[in-house]
């Protein structure tokens, strides 16, 4: 006889409002980022017509670590900018690389006096990208510094887009664009992380801006305000999710950041499942070290919303993850009927509604890049049996190593395959 309790009824319940809770929210997001992807249309319009005000000087940072397979296609896309000559100077941090990087971006100084190498002094070699990006800030000469991270083809209006979003809003501490799979055709996982990537862009960047003027700095594709980056003491080189670290001082500062979704850089992704493991356990743990650096003081943040938003990202490595747990432990024991729910409730139709939710939102988020076809619906389907299962395994994976590795965050490179660019510039 199945075993049956009123507690587990009551939890699984819980597990079930919680996980609706969630789809609800992402819901709500889902309609903010359509309106704010429309907004963001007649943006680029008004700044396409934009020619009066001259545009300003800016040190374009490209930290480098055995990026010989892609960094002279990133230094020759940003060569090739929409920005004026005379007023962009390129540094590529060299990290103790071990292969031919220097050699790669020696050969681009000596022929273009824009681009400069700076060698991460030998002892100091490898302790991070927040340490080799404060280096370059204090070589940098402008006072705006822009950062593209070594595998980024950005496309050729992208910069000139963030500098005048930048200059339109004396508020703005920031301004960022979105990220592109140059390789989204290469593999099923490259296939999966481009429909992940338009989501959270679209949806939780995008809505999450429309409703609260917050917006989450990503490692590439960005402009800052120099004097405001010296102000805060620079890249924080404990962090080893050195963009959302930064992003919260900056509004705990006072300061706001927007997303810019038409200035567009293409970078690569992994190919591999490993090399994802080990991107994405990086950043879960780096968004643990956010979580107990802030998630306590911003209960005095003057900006309430960002206090929520580290509430939210704490409900859902703990509480939303509980109540993933317990849906499927609960949804495997009875289906080998070892316990019974007894609670009465359509639970098939409301997982069924759940699946179709996540495809259609991923669908939509797909449509604004044109790529909601047969083949990505079908990708998205398999993408929440699968991919999205991997999250759980993920996050217990960091807390492990969260626990038992300890010390100063050291450069954690994703590494690079060098895939040829599947994409053609509009």
């Amino acid at each position: 006889m199945a075993y049956t309790h009123p507690a587990l009824e009551v939890l699984f319940l819980l597990s079930v409002l919680i996980l609706w809770a969630m789809i609800f929210y992402q819901m709500v997001f889902t309609f903010l980022g359509y309106r704010y992807y429309q907004r963001s249309l007649g943006e680029k319009r008004e700044a396409d017509l934009e020619t009066s005000t001259p545009l300003p000087p800016v040190s374009v940072l490209i930290p480098a670590h055995n990026e010989a397979l892609v960094i002279e296609e990133t230094i020759g896309s940003i060569l090739a900018l929409d920005y004026p000559r005379d007023r962009m100077e390129v540094i590529v941090i060299n990290d103790g690389s071990t292969d031919e990087t220097p050699e790669i971006v020696r050969k681009w100084s000596d022929e273009d006096r824009r681009v400069r190498l700076l060698h991460v002094p030998e002892a100091e070699a490898a302790r991070g990208k927040s340490h080799a990006l404060n280096l370059g800030r204090k070589a940098a000469t402008h006072d705006l510094i822009a950062v593209y991270d070594a595998d980024n083809t950005p496309e050729s209006d992208s910069l000139r887009y963030l500098v005048r979003a930048l200059l339109g809003d004396e508020k703005l501490a920031s301004t960022f664009g979105k990220f592109r799979t140059r390789n989204r055709r290469r593999t099923l996982l490259t296939r999966f992380i481009n429909l992940e990537t338009l989501s959270f862009q679209f949806m939780i960047q995008a809505g999450r801006y429309l409703l609260s003027r917050i917006a989450i700095l990503p490692g590439t594709n960005l402009v800052i305000r120099r004097e405001i980056l010296e102000e805060i003491g620079g890249w924080d080189e404990d962090a080893l999710t050195e963009d959302t670290e930064l992003s919260i001082r900056l509004y705990e500062r006072g300061h706001e950041i927007k997303f810019v979704p038409y200035a567009v850089t293409w970078e690569e992704e992994p190919e591999k499942w490993g090399t994802w493991l080990r991107q994405r356990t990086r950043w879960v743990r780096g968004n643990f070290y956010v979580l107990r650096k802030y998630l306590v003081p911003s209960l005095k943040f003057r900006k309430r919303s960002l206090t929520m938003e580290l509430v939210y990202l704490f409900l859902l490595y703990y509480l939303f993850l509980g109540a993933i747990l317990l849906s499927h432990l609960v949804f495997a024991v009875s289906g080998l009927g070892l316990i019974a729910v007894l609670s009465p409730g359509p639970y098939s139709a409301v997982w069924i509604c759940a699946f179709a939710l996540f495809v259609a939102e991923v669908s939509l988020a797909a449509s604004y890049e044109g790529e909601a076809t047969l083949g990505n619906i079908a990708v998205a389907a398999l993408m929440y049996l699968t991919y999205c299962q991997a999250w759980i395994a993920l996050v217990f994976r960091a807390g492990y190593q969260d626990l038992t590795e300890k010390g100063r965050a050291k450069w954690e490179k994703t590494s690079r395959s060098g895939s040829t660019v599947d994409w053609v510039e509009p």
